[in-house]
């Protein structure tokens, strides 16, 4: 795998970094640790650095050269609202705060390419080191945006990376078109009529219309959206009661829907208020039904993934970058930077055995450190391939 010399050499630093930033995880808005730290690097390198961006986002500048092309690279830096479990000698040392989804390894990647095109300076033009807060549900990457991320650092294209444990370290996966889903939310809420729960004929029972509903909203994927479309509906909380002889008044229900395509997400939000609404009148209950549209899907601009696809080639090798792996329905903030600028989205493959291979958003999740010189080198090579000397 020819990674850059440079970048192999600075993987020792690269990890002191990650393990600093996994020790000390922050949630999103609340980075203000992490992007004081990735500031004073960039600073220590002569890059340009402007803070505050979406209160704690970072974006270091990078000029070589007399060249007027720009060129984006973004690496996401908030943890999650989680209690880790690896037992590692540098796990969170804060409760209920963790990085499981690698961002402390996307951010030290970004650093690590920027530490090495500081020194090398082997391009023409300007690279903006783009560090976001907030992609854990925050829309961090649409805050930056709203607070003039691209009119103040423009950028001719922008590309953004993501560890997958799901995939063989040494391989990546990007597409030309949709990589994730649009990521949606739910809120529904059941009024009914508590009382004792030995005279449920009294009452009307929030429970048993809830329950009704979550049976009806699976029904909406099976037999509304077409079987070569793609959606998911999930329930993922239920929440009612606080005694075991009472009925209770209320009831509520959170979720979480994914699609593909904006007709597909028009199509399940209408479905969704029909039978929620309808099934509680079926029941002599009433329904308050809230959708939030969230993350966008994250769709790449063709040329711009096969421009990522063969800097990841000179990295990795040939044959080691899937173009044809189906998109996944999980949902990425990213997407609202490919809807402004040109770009691109890139998976890289971190399990090796054991080792890498824990899902992201649980609580054995830890990053793999041998992936800090490849995504670094991903960064540095796409940054000389599309700013080229001469």
């Amino acid at each position: 795998m020819p990674v850059l010399n440079r970048l192999a050499d600075l993987q020792p630093e690269m990890e002191g970094w990650r393990r600093d930033f996994h020790q000390h995880p922050e949630l999103r808005f609340e980075e203000h640790r992490t992007a004081a730290r990735v500031a004073e690097l960039l600073r220590s390198w002569g890059l340009e650095v402007q803070t505050g961006i979406a209160t704690t986002g970072v974006v270091g500048t990078l000029r070589a050269g007399s060249g007027s092309r720009s060129i984006g690279l973004r690496a996401d830096m908030d943890a999650l609202p989680m209690t880790e479990a690896t037992g590692l000698p540098y796990a969170s040392q804060t409760p209920g705060k963790m990085h499981a989804c690698g961002h402390d390894g996307h951010t030290t990647m970004l650093l690590g390419a920027a530490k090495y095109l500081a020194e090398t300076r082997n391009f023409d033009g300007t690279v903006h080191f783009i560090f976001q807060p907030g992609e854990e549900g925050g829309a961090g990457a649409r805050v930056m945006i709203e607070e003039g991320l691209f009119t103040r650092f423009p950028c001719d294209a922008v590309y953004g990376l993501h560890n997958d444990p799901t995939l063989p370290f040494g391989e990546a996966d990007i597409r030309d078109d949709v990589m994730m889903a649009a990521s949606d939310r739910f809120y529904i809420t059941i009024k009914g009529q508590g009382g004792h729960a030995s005279r449920p004929h009294a009452c009307l029972d929030p429970i048993v219309v809830g329950a009704q509903i979550v049976t009806a909203l699976q029904t909406i994927v099976a037999r509304r959206v077409d079987p070569l479309e793609s959606a998911v509906i999930s329930v993922t909380q239920f929440h009612s009661g606080s005694a075991e002889n009472v009925i209770p008044d209320e009831a509520m229900l959170l979720g979480t829907v994914r699609t593909m395509t904006p007709g597909v997400q028009d199509l399940v939000e209408a479905a969704m208020r029909r039978v929620v609404e309808t099934t509680a009148a079926a029941h002599d209950a009433v329904a308050e039904f809230r959708y939030k549209r969230g993350y966008p899907p994250t769709v790449n601009h063709a040329e711009q993934a096969r421009r990522a696809a063969r800097a990841a080639e000179t990295v990795l090798g040939g044959g080691r970058v899937h173009r044809d792996k189906p998109p996944v329905m999980g949902g990425e903030d990213f997407s609202f930077m490919l809807l402004d600028r040109p770009g691109a989205y890139i998976k890289l493959g971190q399990a090796a055995g054991a080792k890498g291979a824990a899902e992201v958003h649980t609580v054995q999740y830890d990053f793999n450190d041998d992936l800090l010189p490849v995504g670094a080198s991903f960064f540095a090579t796409l940054v000389e391939q599309e700013l080229p000397r001469g």
